[in-house]
């Protein structure tokens, strides 16, 4: 099978150091020439057009320009500020705040590292100005900040939706609760280790400068609530059938706008960095987006998915195995590649096999971003780590951000082993919103 061959070589192209796109690009084109001749031209034009005309692709400019004002406009700070006034009085509660910033802005951005970046940039100063143990600063930033690829609008599952042939607004129900639940779970962990070592995350007094409760409930309004109902309006809006997400996502990046203006930290200058980042991200991720299209329409045209479904009927391999075998792939390949990447490798082939077996094409992309959050926190490559690294300070060595993530690594692969038992977690809500409850 000529096809398989197409992977090595497509390795050996990424590790000489060649871009993800262009390494997928070049490989298509060199297999897609010795299979069919000049007629893969056509093909390849017909990608194209598919990529340049899909009305679901046209959402991702719309999701990365909303998170990217957040982040430009200072909403991210009102937001930290607001949620810390009400959990630093827990064990641990800096870390808890954390956290709980880090799931909103999340939602508010579907950038991976974006969160990171941003929430780690105003979390890591404070922590440190109270003596948080530096590895569960790191652990609660890489942990928090990787939140971005399980809490939806995720960018991932705009690319991951066309491909695997499943709806976008079913991927971003189906996550919710798997992502609620993780950071659930980081949050219990956080307390319970605060309350056993009080050290690692002490409680803050009460100070003189503390708002009294009124003025707590004023702050808290005038930060969370008008970037919630955007959130709230942009997901429900999904969930509920009302609208696409390239729509939802359009009313995001209008609200995002609005937002910014109404705190009054509209500029000029933010809104041109804004769209230069917007039409930055957008160009990388649409680049890769068609390399990986040309890529598993070569493979596919070429007899490779009917090759690979042909070997695991050979080696008689059941569905929970194949299952298996092609999550470890997506981890281990997760410390190489970009995840919008890996799935545009992975999910075409993957998921006609799978449906093969009568698993739900739903559960299996949650579990494709559990298992790839998972690799993204994993040493010795993980991605999250090398985004610490550029923001924090020197206290906090190496050796603290690996030691940091470990326990949360362990969270990680509960909740996985959670979803895997329990599929409802990721199929349930698509269902009951299908059916109307």
């Amino acid at each position: 099978m000529e096809a398989l061959w197409m992977f090595p070589v497509l390795m050996a192209g990424i590790f000489a150091g060649f871009p993800v796109a262009f390494s997928l690009m070049s490989v298509a084109l060199v297999f897609g020439f010795a299979e069919f001749g000049f007629v893969a031209v056509f093909q390849f034009v017909s990608k194209v057009d598919d990529i340049a005309s899909s009305n679901v692709f046209a959402a991702i400019p719309l999701f990365i320009f909303m998170g990217a004002m957040f982040e430009q406009s200072g909403i991210a700070e009102r937001l930290f500020e607001a949620l810390h006034m009400w959990t630093r009085k827990l064990p641990g509660g800096l870390a808890v705040g954390t956290v709980l910033m880090c799931v909103v802005f999340a939602a508010a951005s579907g950038i991976i590292g974006a969160t990171e970046s941003v929430v780690g940039l105003l979390a890591i100063p404070v922590m440190m100005k109270y003596a948080y143990n530096k590895g569960l600063i790191s652990g609660t930033i890489c942990a928090g900040g990787s939140l971005g690829t399980i809490i939806p609008p995720s960018v991932l599952v705009v690319v991951m939706g066309p491909m695997a042939d499943v709806s976008v607004g079913d991927l971003f129900v189906g996550m919710l609760i798997p992502g609620l639940l993780l950071a659930g779970l980081y949050i219990i962990y956080i307390v319970a280790r605060c309350t056993l070592r009080p050290e690692d995350g002490p409680r803050l007094a009460q100070t003189a400068d503390d708002p009294p409760l009124g003025k707590k409930i004023l702050i808290t309004i005038e930060a969370l609530v008008p970037p919630f109902i955007l959130i709230v309006s942009v997901l429900g809006s999904i969930m509920f059938g009302l609208a696409t997400p390239t729509e939802a996502a359009a009313v995001g990046a209008f609200g995002a706008l609005v937002l910014t203006i109404g705190y009054r930290s509209f500029t000029i200058a933010i809104l041109k960095d804004t769209l230069i980042k917007t039409a930055k991200v957008t160009a990388m991720i649409m680049c890769i987006t068609l390399g990986g299209a040309m890529f598993a329409g070569v493979f596919a045209a070429s007899g490779g998915l009917i090759g690979t479904q042909n070997f695991l009927e050979t080696v008689r391999f059941g569905g929970g195995a194949t299952l298996a075998l092609v999550l470890f792939i997506i981890f281990i390949a997760g410390f190489v590649l970009e995840p919008i990447s890996i799935i545009l490798i992975v999910v075409p082939i993957a998921v006609p096999v799978l449906r093969g077996f009568d698993l739900d094409p739903v559960w299996f992309c949650v579990l494709f971003l559990v298992v790839m959050q998972t690799s993204f926190l994993t040493p010795p490559m993980a991605p999250s780590i090398f985004y610490l690294r550029g923001i924090s300070p020197p206290e906090i060595r190496l050796h603290d951000m690996y030691r940091g993530v470990a326990p949360f690594i362990v969270i990680q692969i509960i909740a996985l082993v959670l979803v895997i038992a329990f599929p409802q977690l990721a199929t349930w809500l698509p269902t009951k919103l299908l059916s109307g409850f």
